[in-house]
Formats: structure tokens, C-alpha cells, sequence
């Protein structure tokens, strides 16, 4: 696909004017650095960083059946959220139990949720959600919302920085817990400000009309919070044991097999599309974390050779906190953290320890780096 032909987000001339390097990333054009990903990476874990993440879509959910359908859509349980702004991750399944995405869902009135998809699954996410609607309460109302961007301020000192650039919403969003979030005026204009991330570090997600990011951004800039592109992006939610659609879960696996098992109600009697499916399908496989042990660089698609079978990397990286190199990979059934496991990288197998991720959390390693 050429570069006309890619969806830009609102902030394009920004990266653009920062002189970012653009890629196609699943039909946008981002930024995959401005000069160093290894300096955004560190910048993230050591004191702030923003991304944007516009080519996100957010769709809203209102009406009175409005919860009763999310009930019945995805995985999680949404009546954990009680209070208004609270947060819940969740994978949305297909009626065989396999991951069309996973997404956070947003809790703002009885009536009114609002939800954050995916980019490459969203125009997929959008069709699935509303043939669904139309089978189970078609008084529900979608919409996606185009007319949101939202920037990703991440790290130890990104919610001070989030406040000097914006000191009106600190009231409000100051007392905000992780996985809650708040709608708030700034300067004239409402925004959802929320405690949620993809790093591993502090930091708000900010959801905001599009006719207002780009003076948002601006104003972060100029209050030292670092643009970063989606390759600190990638290696900062490796550290942070995160998954990635399309990489580490697809329609292919359950789940159970993403290491998602604690995003799926089945505490509850509640029918949810693809409970019936999960319950007669066999966990064929696992993720879990790799650290290598030999020199090399643990990349998507490289085989790993276990006692109990083979598995393959899903996400690889050189983890630039560790400076390690480490992975996430499907194995199957029955490999353990500790067990050693080799990793074909070319034409050579190099030995690995399986450990259990996340691998970093607020900048601190989480696993014994010993080999």
C-alpha cells in the first residue's frame, strides 16, 4: 500500500515536523521513532513519554440495554464495574472461542460505555459488534468515534507533566486509581482522562476531540514529555508482559492459550458469545516468557524446541531495561518457568530459560537475569 493511500491521524503533521521516520502500520501511517527508539524507550521508564495511539477507535454504547449487551458480548464481566470511570480489560470472542480482539471497556452511566478497540481489527470489531446488537437488542446505539484522538502520556513523571501542560483536570484526575478514569473540562472543551496504559509504567491515556490534540501535544512537548513511536511502543509492552493483537492472539487461539484466563468470567452463570465454545474446546497450548540465554535477538515466528513438544515465539525483542533479549511464546501444556527450552534463530538452536512475565513493572526487572 503507498503512503497516500494509508490513513493518517490528526497529528500526522506533527510526527511529520518532529521528523519522525513513517511505516504502515496495519493502514495507518505512524511513527515508528523520531531519531532513537532506544532513547524513547528509556525516556518512558525513566520519566515520560507520549504516543500517539488516534488510529485506536473509540465506539460509545448507550441506551438502556446498553449493559445488558456488553454482558452478552465479551468475555469479562462488566458488572465488576461499579462506578462511573471504572476500567475493565477484555477480549472479545467469536462464536468458536477464538480472540476477534481485546479491548478496555469504560463504565461512565448505567446507559453509557465507551470502549477502545484495536486498529487493525476495528472496522472488523465495529461489523462483528453490530451484527450482534441487531440480534440480541437492536434499542442499543453504536457509534464510532472518529472524532476522538487520543495520546498516550507515559512514565514516573507523566501525570505531573499530564497536569502542568493541562493544571485545570488535576482535581479531577489526580485522585484517579488505576483502571479508572474521568470526563473532564479543559480549556474549554471535554476530555477523558484515564488511568490505563501499555507500558508497564504511570501515565493517563487521554481521549480527546480531534480539533484539540494537536494543541494538547504541543503543550506536552513543550513541557518535556518525549514523542515516542510505535518501536518503544513494542518493546516497552513486551517488558511489561502485554499482548499484541494479531502477535501474540488471534481467531486462531482461546484465551487460554494467550495467557488471558483471568479476563474470562467463569465465576458466573452469565451466557457471553463463546463460553459454550471454551468450555468443549481443549487448551492445546500456553504463553509464556523467554528469556535467551545465548547471544541473538528472540523474534515473532522462531521455533522452540521443549521436552514437552515444540512452540513457537509470538513477540520477540532486545529488551532495552534488561539488555537481555526475551520473548513470549506459545508452548505447549506442561513446560514450566525454570525448564530450559532452545530457540531456532537461523540455522542454530540457542538455549533459553522459560520465566514467568511480566519481565519489567515500573521500570524495575521482575525475573532473575542468571543464567
Amino acid at each position: 500500500m503507498s503512503s497516500d493511500q494509508l490513513n493518517r491521524t490528526v497529528l500526522y503533521d506533527e510526527h511529520r515536523a518532529l521528523g519522525a521516520r513513517l511505516v504502515d502500520f496495519g493502514g495507518w501511517e505512524m511513527p515508528l521513532h523520531y531519531g532513537s527508539q532506544l532513547d524513547e524507550h528509556h525516556r518512558v521508564r525513566n520519566d515520560a513519554g507520549m504516543f500517539d495511539v488516534s488510529h485506536m477507535l473509540v465506539i460509545d454504547f448507550s441506551g438502556v440495554g446498553a449493559g445488558r449487551f456488553l454482558q452478552t458480548l465479551l468475555a469479562n464481566d462488566i458488572a465488576r464495574l461499579k462506578a462511573s470511570g471504572k476500567a475493565l480489560y477484555s477480549c472479545l470472542l467469536n462464536n468458536d472461542g477464538g480472540v476477534l480482539d481485546d479491548l478496555i471497556v469504560y463504565r461512565f452511566a448505567d446507559e453509557f460505555f465507551q470502549m477502545v478497540v484495536n486498529a487493525g481489527t476495528a472496522q472488523k470489531d465495529v461489523s462483528w459488534i453490530s451484527r450482534q446488537r441487531d440480534m440480541i437488542d437492536a434499542q442499543v446505539r453504536i457509534q464510532p468515534r472518529r472524532d476522538l484522538a487520543i495520546i498516550a502520556v507515559q512514565g514516573p513523571s507523566a501525570k505531573a507533566r499530564f497536569w502542568e501542560a493541562r493544571p485545570s483536570t488535576r482535581a479531577l484526575t489526580e485522585p484517579l486509581e488505576p483502571f479508572r478514569a474521568a470526563r473532564v473540562e479543559a480549556d474549554g472543551h471535554e476530555i477523558t482522562v484515564a488511568s490505563t496504559g501499555y507500558t508497564g509504567e504511570d501515565g493517563f491515556e487521554v481521549m480527546i476531540p480531534v480539533e484539540h490534540a494537536a494543541s494538547l501535544w504541543r503543550d506536552l512537548l513543550a513541557h518535556a514529555v518525549a514523542p515516542c513511536g510505535l518501536g518503544a511502543r513494542d518493546t516497552l509492552r513486551l517488558e511489561a508482559g502485554m499482548n499484541l493483537y494479531g502477535q501474540d492472539m488471534d481467531e486462531s487461539v482461546t484465551p487460554f492459550e494467550a495467557g488471558l484466563r483471568w479476563t474470562v468470567d467463569l465465576r458466573t452463570p452469565r451466557a457471553f458469545i463463546g463460553r459454550d465454545a471454551l468450555a468443549a474446546r481443549p487448551q492445546r497450548a500456553q504463553l509464556v516468557g523467554l528469556l535467551l540465554l545465548d547471544k541473538g535477538v528472540l523474534r515473532s515466528h522462531q521455533t522452540v524446541r521443549t521436552p514437552h513438544g515444540d512452540g513457537i515465539v509470538t513477540s520477540g525483542t532486545f529488551s532495552p531495561t534488561l539488555a537481555r533479549s526475551i520473548a513470549l511464546a506459545r508452548v505447549p501444556i506442561g513446560v514450566q518457568p525454570g525448564h530450559a527450552v532452545e530457540v531456532q534463530i537461523r540455522d542454530k538452536w540457542l538455549a533459553a530459560k522459560v520465566v514467568k512475565y511480566p519481565f519489567v513493572r515500573r521500570g524495575r526487572p521482575l525475573i532473575d537475569l542468571a543464567v
